[in-house]
């Protein structure tokens, strides 16, 4: 969950999440922690690195197709912005309202970033760059929204307007500065700025320019090394400022073998072609949450593993407290799926008692995943264990029923006809404030979400979305 902060308190907020990350560090079992290789080896696996929230609309534009790129933590969506457009590849976050990418190719720096100092993958902007790259004014909704939770002062009164034209509302000055944090402790400081915004119609020969789009130039984070295109439902997000928040928008996440794949994408849709022709999927109601009301969640009712009934699930999965916790957030910038305890023990429970394969704690212990099994893998090649299924029930009678590679992954090459498999869902580090449970996007691979936002609903329906994106064209021979 992203919060927006003032200048007065970045330094601050840095220099603490900086102690913190230092004081629990040993001991530390959580896999966000934990940096797992990647390379494109036909020898090793991609293991999901855990991550963690113009004026002119486009009404008249009833589509747009973008294509969505897999890398071992998330999918990239391709921002281009600026006269002449300068090409950056940002996350596509669902979790998150603010679009911002890195700015300086020299001056951008990131706290607890090594692991990415030598991935120029993503780029950077240079809004000197750019002929149309403006500051965003003091008194635009961007800046006041951006700033709605540092204090209840007009942002204006932080940027030194004076009386007079205040209260004319006639102050131009530049939006102040801002720090926005991320649930897992990350954070981004930067300026608002405005510039043109260039985006695919309903084919890739149509583009359109938009101009005036707001995104946050960001010049320091703390373990955000990529920038963030949020998908939320606030008025900042890339969605909400192309007009696409009457509609909708849906997605096929490749799966993670495909991770940092150059010749193959999978689509992104917004618009009318989002939510059309959707006959095959299975909806459940979004949950309107008072705590945080621009993201989306949906209710958890139960989880089959095979032909066993589930663990009870406890309520807060599918409802909200009086204070706005619970419910479970569906969130593309999160990579695993968290479920609070005791509930996530009891599942754990429920995989062992049927899971004959000896398990692996040594890999247990080195990657921090609470469930790894020895599996045989004749010829060294893994072939399609019989690990139970797992079925999530959502609200409306909607069962998914997950792909067996969303939830046992290999975490590397076999050896002497054995390999590892691990589960990669995780327990919520605080099931007690905010959403009680997410729903990541390692566990959407290969199934099309529909964002129905004109009806209020999430739809799912598995897919082989390899395929999906052979017949959009965006596979390269």
């Amino acid at each position: 969950m992203p919060t927006s902060y003032s200048t007065t308190t970045i330094l601050f907020l840095l220099l603490i999440a900086f102690f913190n990350f230092s004081q629990t560090q040993a001991g530390n079992r959580n896999p966000s922690s934990v940096v797992l290789g990647l390379t494109s080896s036909s020898t090793s696996f991609p293991i999901p690195k855990p991550s963690k929230y113009s004026r002119k609309r486009l009404s008249e534009v009833s589509d747009m197709i973008e294509p969505l790129r897999a890398v071992r933590d998330g999918y990239l969506i391709t921002l281009n912005i600026g006269t002449p457009a300068q090409v950056i590849q940002v996350y596509m976050d669902t979790g998150s309202d603010l679009s911002w990418v890195p700015c300086g190719n020299l001056s951008f720096d990131c706290l607890d970033c090594d692991d990415y100092k030598n991935n120029k993958l993503m780029g950077t902007f240079s809004p000197s760059y750019s002929s149309s790259s403006v500051r965003d004014s003091c008194g635009s909704s961007f800046c006041i929204d951006i700033h709605s939770s540092d204090n209840s002062f007009d942002p204006c009164i932080e940027a030194g307007c004076s009386l007079s034209t205040l209260l004319k509302a006639t102050c131009y000055r530049p939006c102040p500065s801002f720090a926005y944090t991320y649930g897992e402790g990350g954070v981004v400081t930067g300026t608002l700025t405005r510039d043109n915004l260039r985006i695919h119609g309903s084919s890739p020969e149509i583009t359109r320019d938009i101009s005036r789009f707001s995104f946050g130039c960001v010049g320091s984070t703390y373990r955000e090394p990529i920038g963030i295109a949020g998908f939320g439902r606030g008025v900042l997000s890339l969605p909400s400022q192309l007009g696409f928040l009457q509609k909708g928008f849906s997605h096929c996440f490749l799966a993670f073998k495909y991770a940092n794949n150059p010749n193959i994408s999978s689509p992104l849709f917004m618009g009318d072609v989002a939510i059309s022709s959707n006959d095959n999927l299975q909806f459940t109601p979004m949950l309107k949450s008072p705590m945080f009301p621009n993201y989306y969640y949906i209710g958890l009712e139960a989880i089959t593993v095979g032909n066993t009934s589930s663990a009870e699930v406890p309520l807060n999965l599918r409802e909200f407290d009086s204070k706005g916790n619970g419910g479970m957030l569906i969130d593309s910038g999160t990579t695993y799926t968290h479920l609070p305890e005791p509930f996530y023990s009891e599942l754990l429970s429920m995989l062992q008692s049927v899971i004959t394969y000896p398990r692996a704690t040594d890999v247990e212990t080195q990657t921090g995943f609470d469930l790894c099994y020895k599996v045989p893998c004749p010829n060294n090649r893994f072939r399609n264990d019989p690990f139970p299924s797992i079925t999530f029930h959502f609200v409306n009678n909607v069962s998914l029923i997950l792909p067996q590679a969303n939830y046992f992954y290999a975490m590397s090459a076999p050896s002497n006809s054995t390999g590892v498999k691990c589960l990669l869902f995780q327990s919520m580090d605080d099931g007690n404030y905010g959403p009680a449970g997410v729903f990541g996007n390692f566990q959407q691979q290969n199934v099309k979400v529909v964002y129905d936002l004109e009806k209020d609903r999430i739809g799912f329906q598995p897919m082989d979305c390899a395929a999906a994106a052979v017949s959009q064209g965006l596979h390269k021979n």
